[in-house]
């Protein structure tokens, strides 16, 4: 781990944290939570996380080349009243760090307009200020962005349609994998935001069945599917679904049914840790394709391998959103829908097929094969960094063989590790 930081609220008295897990080119990227006991373990499983995320794209001749893994978040309730005074006072507290080190946008409770709203109203610069030294032509990056962040497809915004379809592309990749129809397959999905709301949306779209969807308030199912469009198209800015549009046959149950839906795809896109030792035994689904962050624990994956469910990985199947970011920032997308959704559905399908091929032939687990993946593409860019030829990067030159530690970590900075930062020291 290359810096851990805690702050301390003066007003609320509530903690927010930054882990950066590992730089690379100096850089670090990951979004900023905000939930009601969010805490510094989890950020810094969720900086592992980006450092995962971050690597699996390294692809032979993309102008992207992938940076290094953290993530920021504030325990505190994004519905409550104060949180976004609270967020202000975490992003002009945590400034110089992104100024110097991390790329940040939106996760869970937090909206990117709401973190660009106020670093341009305080005058604080970009999210991605980190990023902008790594940046051959400033003016085309900005024309790109504007382009990509203010295309609206079908009523939605582009950014946030790309993770979805991510998502929804690894359960395409899966079911491909094992010679299942698309049309006629069945899914459950927990949370309905962002994540959530777009992979239901690019499934449906392809024929998948969404019989059931799982919000804070509980379970709306229909065996027959949902009318996924409708749903979208009320639900609130937290993803809530509204009760007044369902249709005769929707069902409402407790929002913990999800787990025991009879699908074939379960897609977990809300909270951490949603999958337990505990509760994994009432899945009955073939599939788990993990949009939230860290969902499934180990103890459970390990349970359900042995039943013969397959987990495609979050730092996989959720890697889109980053993914394209970059893609958009560093010119291999231009900004359109079209050229966008064409690169996150070939390379997501890509990724996950060699994941999964990978994993079949090792007899492993998918998650392995990915963080074999990864461990290889860190090498390549650690010895690209190492000899200041990040342009070797792009030839379709195999990955080294070599693996390094599962969980990689830059050395640490003298001083920086578990430091707590103070709003008056942060604002100077």
């Amino acid at each position: 781990m290359f810096m851990d930081i805690t702050w301390r609220d003066p007003v609320t008295g509530t903690h927010g944290y930054v882990v950066i897990d590992t730089l690379v080119r100096g850089t670090a990227s990951g979004g900023l939570r905000m939930r009601p006991g969010c805490t510094l373990e989890e950020v810094r499983g969720l900086a592992q996380g980006m450092t995962r995320k971050e690597a699996i794209h390294l692809r032979p001749g993309r102008r992207y080349i992938p940076v290094g893994g953290a993530k920021g978040g504030i325990d505190f309730d994004p519905r409550a009243p104060g949180a976004a005074d609270v967020l202000e006072r975490f992003l002009v507290a945590v400034n110089p760090i992104m100024h110097s080190y991390w790329a940040l946008g939106e996760d869970l409770g937090v909206r990117q307009d709401a973190i660009d709203e106020i670093l341009d109203r305080r005058g604080l610069g970009s999210g991605l200020s980190a990023v902008e030294k790594l940046v051959d032509d400033p003016q085309a990056m900005e024309a790109r962005a504007q382009k990509a962040f203010t295309t609206v497809v079908d009523g939605v915004s582009q950014d946030e349609l790309v993770g979805g379809l991510g998502v929804a592309t690894s359960v395409f990749a899966a079911l491909d994998a094992d010679g299942r129809e698309r049309a006629g397959a069945t899914a459950v999905i927990q949370g309905f935001g962002s994540m959530g709301g777009a992979t239901a949306r690019f499934l449906a779209e392809a024929g998948v069945t969404v019989v059931g969807i799982a919000d804070a308030d509980g379970f709306v199912s229909n065996p027959q599917g949902l009318d996924v469009e409708t749903l979208l198209a009320t639900r609130d800015p937290f993803g809530g679904i509204d009760r007044t549009v369902l249709r005769d046959g929707d069902q409402v149950g407790h929002r913990d049914d999800w787990l025991a839906a009879d699908v074939d795809v379960l897609v977990p896109a809300a909270v951490s840790y949603a999958i337990t030792a505990e509760n994994c035994e009432r899945i009955r689904a073939k599939y788990i394709v993990e949009a939230a962050n860290m969902p499934v624990l180990p103890e459970a994956e390990a349970a359900l391998a042995a039943r013969g469910v397959t987990v495609v990985p979050d730092f996989l199947a959720n890697s889109a959103t980053n993914a394209w970011w970059w893609w958009v920032t560093f010119g291999d997308v231009d900004g359109t829908w079209e050229h966008s959704r064409a690169l996150i559905a070939d390379t997501l399908y890509e990724l996950t097929s060699e994941v999964l091929a990978e994993a079949r032939a090792q007899g492993t687990s998918p998650r392995a094969a990915a963080q074999a993946k990864v461990d290889a593409n860190l090498d390549r860019l650690r010895s690209a960094e190492a000899i200041e030829t990040p342009g070797a990067l792009s030839s379709p030159e195999p990955a080294p063989t070599e693996r390094a530690p599962a969980s990689p970590a830059a050395p640490a900075a003298p001083g920086s590790a578990g430091t707590v930062l103070s709003a008056a020291s942060a604002e100077r």
